[in-house]
């Protein structure tokens, strides 16, 4: 599945996957994008010459100048200009989508300087290989040297690069943290250029995948590229319990899945009343419980019933109708609904609150020796409690003294 430790053989597919990249569900690549204008092999001749490169298997993605000459397109592996040295990577996008890419992550052409070199061959993809190998040793030292200066960060991935001249350590943090110290050991350490980069949370997420509570992989590793802010509100609005172990996902933060659907509820609760949270009967007052967008229901409890009692399901014309009373100072005898038993109250008469045990009987325990209390790792380890316990039974008996008396006699009369 999309995760750091599915390295890409010479070919480009993954070796650790057991499909060898033909997954159903397109796996094996982060943020996985479709070309499909270069699918359809038509040309076009106003298009841009820039182009979107992968990095990791889409765990960074670039924009490059792509000349003609490279005579390259979408899925080739590319040797490109870093700036400070070459890197391989997999052209993802091409043409006319590359533009409605950066205008999406807000990035200008203008701005885009670095080329594409030519195309990798078999020895630049050997080198790739091997620097993701690398990768792993480096991690598990990085994060040993951190702890060891104490500093307040976490190393979440390493990416090396393919001419293995520099290495990106991406790290999370709650603050700033001071990492002049931890550079210098990293170059001593590794003797290559180092460059540290801080992420959020969720980046980190994104960048080593896996597989979230629903079963699939995670959206954001997947197709999820921009992150916008989740609270609790959206839990509430959904009627979803707020349980932070369930509404988190695996990067601490809230799951933002919980947006997906949000504005479908918004929706479906402009039908309900409004300040309806209680409603006026001669029997008392009642209290909204919950609501079923889906069923159009609205729940109530009297304020009486202590604990979970009787339920109330009241449709929402029907609220609107006691709520036009109570305005009116009016009160109806009781809630015109469909009562809900949360406790089984009913009666033994009923065939419905049958016994379950009936017809089978416990068998009778069999009669054995009892555990005295007190005999045990307790007693043994307390010493003073055992002599009192001792030299008061010798008392009770009056046979301490005596005993002991005899006993040393008898050894006299021996000798």
């Amino acid at each position: 599945m999309a995760c750091t430790g599915c390295n890409t053989n010479s070919k480009g597919t993954p070796s650790g996957c057991g499909s060898n990249g033909h997954c159903s569900t397109g796996g094996c690549n982060k943020l996985n994008t479709f070309d499909w204008l270069a699918a359809m092999d038509i040309e076009d001749p106003s298009g841009s010459d820039l182009v979107e490169v992968s990095f990791k298997n889409g765990a960074r993605k670039d924009f490059f100048v792509n000349p003609s000459h490279t005579r390259t397109g979408t899925g080739d592996f590319v040797v490109v200009d870093t700036g400070s040295g070459y890197d391989v990577g997999k052209i993802s996008l091409s043409g006319d989508l590359v533009s409605m890419q950066m205008k999406k992550k807000r990035a200008r052409e203008d701005k885009v300087y670095l080329e594409v070199l030519r195309k990798a061959n078999e020895s630049d993809l050997d080198k790739l290989a091997r620097a993701r190998d690398m990768e792993m040793p480096a991690l598990v030292k990085s994060r040993a040297i951190a702890n060891t200066l104490g500093l307040e960060m976490k190393i979440g991935d390493v990416e090396y690069q393919a001419d293995q001249r520099k290495a990106t350590f991406y790290y999370t943090a709650d603050g700033r943290v001071d990492f002049r110290e931890l550079v210098r050991a990293y170059a001593r350490e590794f003797k290559i250029k180092i460059e540290m980069r801080q992420i959020g949370a969720r980046q980190e997420s994104q960048r080593i995948g896996g597989l979230g509570s629903c079963g699939r992989e995670l959206c954001c590793s997947t197709w999820l590229t921009d992150f916008k802010s989740v609270s609790t509100s959206a839990a509430r609005y959904q009627n979803l319990a707020i349980n932070q172990a369930k509404l988190s996902g695996q990067c601490g933060r809230l799951k933002c899945c919980l947006n997906y659907e949000l504005d479908t509820y918004i929706d479906a609760l402009k039908n309900f009343p409004k300040k309806a949270d209680k409603l006026r009967t001669k029997l008392g007052r009642a209290v909204l419980v919950k609501r079923d967008i889906f069923k159009g229901l609205m729940f109530y409890s009297y304020e009486t019933d202590r604990g979970r009692g009787v339920l109330t399901a009241l449709e929402v014309e029907r609220v609107k109708e006691v709520l036009a009373l109570n305005k009116k100072d009016e009160f109806p005898d009781d809630l015109p609904g469909e009562r809900i038993l949360l406790n089984d109250n009913s009666s033994e008469d009923s065939p419905d609150s049958a016994d379950v045990t009936e017809g089978f009987e416990m068998p009778d325990p069999k009669p054995g020796r009892k555990k005295k209390k007190g005999r045990g790792k307790r007693s043994r380890g307390k010493k003073g409690g055992n002599q009192r316990s001792n030299n008061k039974n010798k008392k009770e008996n009056g046979s301490g003294k005596q005993s002991s008396g005899r006993s040393k006699n008898q050894r006299r009369n021996k000798k």
